[in-house]
Order: C-alpha cells, then sequence, then structure tokens
C-alpha cells in the first residue's frame, strides 16, 4: 500500500482498511467525544466488530468505486482521517468529508489531506464537483471548506437530526475548473 507525506511535519495519509480495525478502535476511543459532537462516526465505532465493519464498508465502497477512506498518521499514530463519503464517477460528483481527534487539531492536516483527495478526483478521476457539508456550528469544519476555496451553496435548515438536536447542515463545493484555477494561481 502507499503512505502519501502531507509535509515536512512527518504526516501521512494512507489507506485505512479493516485491518487498522484496532488502531482505529483505539484512535476513536481516544478522540470518541471530541469526534462526536458534530458527526456520528464515534456512534458507530464502539467495539472491534463494529469498527472492522465500518472499515469493511469502506472497502467495499472502494471495491465498487463509490467512496474511499484514508487514515491521517502523525508519528506512526492514526490522529484522523478524511474520505469520499459518495463517489459518483458517472455523475462527476463526490462529498469528501474528515474527523481528527482534538490533540491534533490546529495543524493543518485535514486541509492538506483534502487537497491531496480534491486533487486526485478532478486530475485523475475526472470529477466535475467536489462536495462539503458541514454542521453550521461546525466552525472548524466549516473554516476549512473556506481555506480549500469552497463556495458556500446554501444551508439544509434543520435537516440532521443528531443526539436529540435537529443540526443545520451547510452546502460547500469547489467545480474542477475552479479547483484547477485555484491551484494554478497558488492558492
Amino acid at each position: 500500500m502507499f503512505a502519501l507525506s502531507l509535509g515536512d511535519d512527518g504526516a501521512e495519509l494512507r489507506p485505512l482498511e479493516p485491518r487498522h480495525a484496532e488502531e482505529y478502535l483505539a484512535h476513536i476511543d481516544r478522540g470518541r467525544e471530541y469526534i462526536g459532537r458534530y458527526i456520528a462516526l464515534s456512534d458507530r465505532a464502539t467495539d472491534l466488530v463494529s469498527a472492522t465493519a465500518f472499515l469493511q464498508s469502506y472497502a467495499d465502497k472502494a471495491a465498487a468505486d463509490s467512496g474511499r477512506l484514508y487514515g491521517i498518521w502523525t508519528d506512526g499514530v492514526l490522529v484522523g482521517g478524511v474520505l469520499f463519503r459518495t463517489f459518483d464517477a458517472e455523475s462527476g460528483n463526490c462529498e469528501v468529508g474528515c474527523w481528527l481527534e482534538e490533540a491534533a487539531v490546529g495543524r493543518g492536516l485535514i486541509t492538506r489531506a483534502i487537497r491531496v483527495l480534491i486533487d486526485w478526483a478532478v486530475e485523475e478521476r475526472g470529477m466535475h464537483r467536489v462536495e462539503w457539508i458541514a454542521s453550521s456550528s461546525n466552525t472548524a469544519s466549516i473554516n476549512v471548506a473556506k481555506r480549500l476555496g469552497m463556495v458556500q451553496d446554501g444551508v439544509l435548515r434543520e435537516s440532521n437530526p443528531y443526539r436529540g438536536v435537529r443540526h443545520d447542515m451547510e452546502v460547500w463545493s469547489v467545480l474542477a475548473r475552479e479547483w484547477r484555477e485555484r491551484r494554478a494561481s497558488g492558492r
């Protein structure tokens, strides 16, 4: 398998596979409360069986070319990840997402990793539109979308019931031509 450097700080992006279930579960356990503030990822991996099943679901998506999952490792420790939650090569649309342990926040890991995913989706796979969907309350996630040069398409008001509260969800996107222009200008 591959490991892509995310910069000179030793961070790496690698496929996150079912064989990583124990490591993934330990990572989720370390960050369960922080990760679970806005996304249900921490609720989906509560033991080794459920962690393996989650990772297997993305291995199945990768095999069907409908999604992918990657981990972010720093100093050999899994601290977060990025994914293609949806990937539709026929329509040219996909959705990226992320999560990170609190201890790894503030280092630009998500922005750097998502850049890799968008570059690959646009340049290698010919995606036309890459979406980012986040709770309006998740300022850190919204800021990543902004740093990536995404445009806010709109707000899905109270569309996501999560832990007893209905959340507004913001939809952000970047089109292939916008991404290429941004990359060519060095932004």
